[in-house]
């Protein structure tokens, strides 16, 4: 999916099996982050590059306290980032959050929007690449800065509530990929916001497993896996 690194991927014959190999704790120490390395990814984006963005509350603060603001959260983001990035996989985890995510070539995100019927937008923001990568930067700033203002009026608090801007990792290979997509999911329980990473309401894994529509890139990642 990601380039041509099957020297490095070990292939599994189906989902379930790459999962129960992900669950040992080995797995998880190799993508555990530390302070300067969450502090240090905040390169520039590119039109069709594959992260692995993470950020988490200010001093640790809670940045989801009740299930109204995870959904909230949910809504924001797919009213900002869908039309310029296709999700593959999320975890929202009370004081911080991962998404596995592509950013729309320049082609789709004008496309979207072209059908949407906003051809202002389309001639004056999408003109260059450079055009578009700020306003793919300016959605992301209004989902977090939106979803900050919300939570500040709820609970009477002012100020910033995420860490400085949000981390990504550019994902450069399959193997990465694949690791990423598994980590996403067992995630919260590693944690301990769960037993069972399949019980889980906040992530994307039961989104994945159901037949009802959804944003995310069910097919390509459940193909991804073998189904």
């Amino acid at each position: 999916m990601v380039v041509n690194d099957r020297k490095r991927l070990r292939r599994f014959p189906t989902f379930w099996a790459f999962l129960d190999f992900c669950r040992s704790y080995y797995f998880f120490s190799l993508f555990r982050f530390n302070d300067n390395h969450m502090k240090a990814n905040t390169k520039q984006m590119h039109l069709g590059g594959i992260y692995h963005m993470y950020n988490r509350g200010i001093n640790g603060e809670s940045l989801f306290r009740n299930k109204e603001n995870y959904q909230l959260f949910l809504e924001k983001y797919a009213r900002h980032i869908h039309p310029v990035a296709k999700t593959y996989a999320y975890s929202l985890m009370g004081n911080h959050f991962h998404l596995l995510l592509e950013i729309r070539t320049m082609e789709e995100i004008r496309e979207h929007f072209l059908r949407a019927g906003q051809t202002e937008n389309y001639q004056r923001k999408f003109s260059s690449e450079e055009r578009i990568l700020k306003f793919v930067s300016s959605q992301f700033a209004h989902l977090f800065n939106g979803y900050t203002q919300v939570i500040n009026h709820a609970f009477s608090r002012t100020g910033g509530l995420f860490e400085e801007t949000f981390r990504r990792i550019h994902v450069d290979s399959d193997a990465y990929f694949s690791s990423v997509a598994i980590y996403i999911h067992l995630n919260p329980q590693l944690h301990g916001f769960t037993n069972d990473f399949r019980d889980y309401s906040y992530s994307s894994f039961q989104s994945h497993i159901s037949d009802k529509p959804t944003h995310l890139e069910r097919d390509k990642i459940l193909g991804w896996f073998g189904g």
